[in-house]
């Protein structure tokens, strides 16, 4: 049974930095894109980041560009991501997820939509106070 398993949620005041981790389990997906998505109250799941297969060409929403940092370790079936100088707008929960299909080319950029990810992990809470 695949699982995806966010850590690394919390409280932190504004500005401040978080590091959530994603691990996959019940299979390996290093042929497959691997991005974060996040949720907050009221609205609806938007694109946060995402990472092709190799690790080597990386999305992010104009919201999160310049202070979030996505990654990913073969090895360790898991992906990342780095926040830094984090805004009461960012707080969320954040779901890790993995695309249904393989990357699209050898160095093709990810895939952003919600619906071309077919692995969701259960979500981690980011809170960021002013």
């Amino acid at each position: 049974q695949v699982q995806l398993l966010e850590s690394g949620g919390g409280l932190v005041q504004a500005g401040g930095s978080l590091r959530l981790s994603c691990a996959a389990s019940g299979r390996t997906f290093n042929t497959q894109d691997m991005g974060w998505f996040r949720q907050a109250p009221g609205k609806e799941r938007e694109f946060v980041c995402a990472t092709n297969w190799r690790g080597d060409s990386a999305t992010y929403s104009d919201s999160v560009k310049g202070r979030f940092t996505i990654s990913r370790d073969h090895a360790k079936n898991s992906v990342y991501l780095q926040m830094n100088s984090l805004k009461p707008e960012d707080t969320a929960v954040y779901y890790c997820a993995v695309s249904k299909l393989h990357s699209s080319g050898y160095s093709a950029p990810p895939y952003t939509r919600a619906d071309e990810y077919g692995y969701w992990g259960q979500g981690a809470l980011v809170t960021v106070s002013s």
